[in-house]
């Protein structure tokens, strides 16, 4: 797999190359739109990441540039926290994702890897995701659970869309919300809980194996199977992406289990804005 970083701060720039060469990706970096713009003229790329605020060509005109070439690489943005206008602009303009900096790597790295899963599904399978004997169609919004249809509301499949574009990865309440309701939602604060509950009573309830699982004091995953306290785990170890309390990315950690359900017991996770 290869990774295009569009990066300005040479030290970061430095960090990243190095850090995803060493998960076995093949890495071009620079530091500048322009040369963003060189490197994608004559190479192909798997992933880009691409930071907003550059000299020459800012990553905004460079993720214009991308699309007006009808190119669907995946791309993610890199942004300052106070950039709220900057990362809906770039939402539009077809970016995949977004983190705000300071972001911890492991979070870089799932993000990626989801980039990179999403564009495998569309390849490989027109859209489709089957998830035990759940399938979603993500053109027609057909859902079934076996050979049983199930109905959704736009909602319910777009909070559906989300978990399932992000199979194994913990997914707290406020990346939920301000994924799928408006920034300027003022609604209930517990509306992500509210229309997990409705997706549940729809394709977990009457079905095994259940696939909606919450992380307690983090959010919620959709997996297969549920090994040990409803959490991710990779081997011996729980991993879960969380949100400061303004909401942002805040970063993503691993912990043994024993660490995480001593974290549970003593102070609720230990992240209660997650």
């Amino acid at each position: 797999m290869r990774i295009l970083i569009a990066e300005d701060e040479k030290d970061l720039n430095d960090l990243l190359k190095k850090r995803l060469e060493n998960q076995k990706y093949t890495v071009d970096a620079c530091r500048d739109g322009q040369e963003a713009l060189d490197y994608l003229a004559v190479t192909e790329y798997d992933a880009i990441v691409l930071d907003i605020m550059m000299p020459k060509v800012n990553g905004l005109q460079v993720l214009q540039q991308i699309r007006r070439q009808k190119k669907s690489t995946p791309v993610l943005l890199l942004t300052a926290k106070d950039s709220i206008e900057d990362r809906v602009t770039g939402l539009d303009l077809g970016a995949d994702d977004y983190l705000v900096k300071p972001f911890a790597f492991e979070e870089l790295l799932a993000r990626i890897r989801v980039m990179l899963r999403k564009t495998a599904a569309v390849e490989t399978n027109t859209n489709v995701i089957r998830i035990a004997n759940l399938t979603v169609d993500l053109n027609t919004h057909r859902v079934c659970r076996g050979e049983t249809p199930i109905e959704l509301s736009n909602k319910e499949f777009s909070i559906l869309r989300y978990l399932c574009m992000n199979q194994g990865i913990v997914l707290s309440r406020d990346k939920i919300e301000e994924h799928i309701w408006n920034y300027d939602y003022t609604g209930a604060s517990n509306v992500v809980d509210v229309y997990i509950r409705y997706l549940r009573r729809k394709i977990d309830d009457q079905f095994e194996p259940k696939l909606i699982h919450t992380v307690r004091g983090a959010g919620y995953v959709l997996r297969k199977n549920e090994k040990t306290a409803a959490s991710m785990e990779t081997d011996n170890f729980v991993h879960f992406i969380y949100d400061d309390s303004d909401g942002r990315h805040a970063g993503s950690d691993f912990f043994s289990e024993q660490q995480y359900h001593s974290g549970l017991r003593q102070a609720g996770a230990g992240r209660s804005g997650v």
